[in-house]
């Protein structure tokens, strides 16, 4: 089955108002092995939405539209449909009552202009609106079925989990097709070789798909595969999985579509291992990640944004004579910081940087992108030196951010 989105309005047109509608649709249609092929925006103008419905109604077994259900002069969707589908706009009753229903309810007036939003396509079906006034409809239009619902991102997913769905699935009958995915997280790679890599699956894996998504520094390889029954598609989405693993390399974490921070801490779970951050070059940026996971207070117990060298000295005890001597950015004042920042909070294992994000600061013995990581734990504190820069103070942090985890993650191995 193949299936199309079809958003109106000027403002999401615009730009003004973002579409999360159709990502969360497409979500849903994707689980129930349905295929999305197009999304669509037009404006609020009756002959443009006619002309989507009809030019979409020619290639897509279901569309669904989201917008202009309202009761106001630039509600214009249910006409639109009507128009493309040759029909008469009637009185619907089912329409009618649910609207009266809501109103009473709700101990409010039905205005005159609400009676609009009760007139659909003659022969469409109303899907009723528990949530709202807008009632939605579905109309067959040739091999085409048309789901119209309200724009209002609460009352459309409610339309659809419970009016549009059930009606989706039985139009698809027997020949149904079940979706199964996995979403591999990879860290240290390019894009450019990632895709190299990735140049064999469809010869390898007839039947499977795949997308690359870069969330920087991550990058999200998710496969996917619609099979006639779920266990062909699970087993075949866990083979492509393996596939993944074996032609990208270790730098690939993890097969949950974890992101690394989230990885890290699972690993700090199982290990029943804690964690302290000591920060100076990435100002927070770490210990925000790690608290950003859903319970992560089981194993972070600290943060210290030790920027200055006063406050290295001071609240991680790092040696001034250290400082002097090899600098703030050097594997000997990390080392201390780490180490001081795990004695400070009791933690299995202290994790600090020191760099030169940009865009200046740079020396030709310590450039722009030049980042010291130290790692204390039970067995002794361990550094490392990198220098790598995108030109870019932001990317720059965010990415010694991610090599600090990924020392801390490898560790947990």
């Amino acid at each position: 089955m193949i299936a199309e989105i079809l958003a109106t309005g000027n403002e999401v047109l615009s730009g003004t108002i973002a579409d999360t509608n159709a990502a969360h649709i497409a979500q849903i249609l994707e689980a129930a092995g349905i295929e999305v092929r197009r999304h669509t925006c037009v404006g609020d103008d009756l002959d443009h939405i006619a002309a989507a419905v009809t030019e979409i109604c020619a290639r897509a077994d279901v569309l669904l539209v989201t917008g202009g259900l309202g009761p106001t002069g630039d509600d214009l969707t249910t006409a639109a449909v009507a128009r493309a589908a040759k029909k008469k706009l009637v009185l619907d009753p089912d329409a009618e009552h649910s609207m009266k229903t809501y109103f009473v309810q709700r101990k409010r007036s039905m205005q005159p202009s609400d009676a609009k939003q009760a007139m659909l396509p003659e022969g469409a079906q109303c899907i009723v609106n528990d949530i709202g006034t807008a009632p939605g409809f579905m109309l067959a239009m040739g091999h085409c079925h048309v789901f119209v619902m309200p724009g209002v991102p609460h009352e459309m997913k409610q339309m659809l989990e419970t009016g549009v769905m059930p009606r989706i699935e039985t139009l698809q009958g027997g020949g149904r097709l079940y979706a199964a995915s996995r979403t591999l997280t990879v860290f240290g790679l390019p894009e450019s070789t990632v895709g190299e890599r990735m140049a064999g699956f469809g010869a390898a894996l007839p039947g499977m798909r795949y997308g690359i998504r870069v969330r920087f520094p991550e990058i999200f390889i998710k496969v996917s595969t619609r099979q006639p029954d779920s266990r062909t598609a699970q087993d075949l989405a866990g083979q492509a999985c393996q596939w993944v693993k074996k032609q990208v390399g270790e730098s690939v974490f993890s097969d949950a579509g974890l992101a690394l921070e989230a990885e890290v801490g699972r690993l700090l779970v199982s290990a029943k291992a804690t964690v302290a951050v000591a920060e100076s070059c990435t100002g927070g940026l770490i210990a925000d990640l790690l608290t950003g996971v859903p319970g992560s207070s089981d194993y972070f117990l600290f943060s210290g944004v030790t920027y200055a060298n006063q406050a290295k000295v001071d609240v991680l005890g790092v040696s001034p004579q250290t400082i002097e001597t090899h600098g703030a950015v050097s594997e000997e004042t990390v080392k201390e910081m780490a180490d001081g920042v795990r004695r400070v909070a009791g933690a299995t294992f202290g994790l600090a940087t020191s760099g030169i994000a940009g865009p200046s600061g740079g020396t030709k013995e310590k450039p722009v992108g030049t980042v010291c990581i130290g790692l204390a734990g039970p067995d002794g504190v361990q550094t490392s030196h990198v220098c790598l820069s995108f030109q870019n103070r932001s990317m720059n942090k965010r990415l010694f951010a991610f090599l600090a985890l990924e020392t801390l993650r490898r560790k947990l191995l």
